[in-house]
């Protein structure tokens, strides 16, 4: 591709291709704005995920055609992920069909046990979660919701707005 030496080919393909792919998601990235990596929903999640994928199919691509499938295909998902969120932020039946609805693992200090069987969450997991959140009793916990994108939110202290949980499903069917 860019010399006839094997091991020189190899070392400059992998740095410029690499760097321009790099450069390139970068661009498609500050067009689309902040929300480009965000993980606000399982859309985004997923996006996240094949655009490194990309990344890396593009840094070792062996000619032109296996360089410029993949740097497409990233404006292609930033394109896409741009629809999808308008198309969301626009219809509430889009929005529906689109998004998962987040889940209660726990309300007001009590786990919520066919919540966690449902989402297949273990206690152990659960409480590693409420440690992270620097929960000290269980008593504290207003909520624990597994988020769209698998995150766990512990929502803790004397009192909790409910507009905060208003979205959250708390029967797991």
């Amino acid at each position: 591709m860019f010399t006839s030496q094997t091991e020189i080919d190899l070392i400059v393909r992998s740095l410029v291709l690499g760097t321009v792919a790099l450069i390139w998601m970068t661009v498609l990235i500050r067009i689309n704005g902040l929300r480009s990596l965000s993980k606000m929903t399982n859309f985004d999640f997923v996006m996240t995920i094949a655009l490194g994928s990309l990344l890396a199919g593009a840094a070792q691509a062996s000619d032109w055609s296996g360089f410029s499938q993949p740097m497409i295909a990233m404006a292609a998902l930033i394109l896409a992920q741009a629809f999808s969120a308008r198309l969301r932020k626009s219809s509430d039946s889009f929005e529906e069909i689109a998004q998962n609805e987040p889940l209660m693992l726990m309300r007001d200090g009590e786990i919520l046990r066919d919540a966690m069987t449902k989402a297949r969450v273990a206690e152990s997991d659960l409480i590693a979660k409420l440690r992270e959140a620097n929960v000290m009793d269980f008593s504290e916990v207003r909520a624990v919701v597994l988020e769209t994108t698998g995150d766990v939110s512990v929502l803790h202290g004397e009192e909790l707005d409910e507009r905060l949980i208003e979205n959250v499903r708390s029967d797991p069917s």
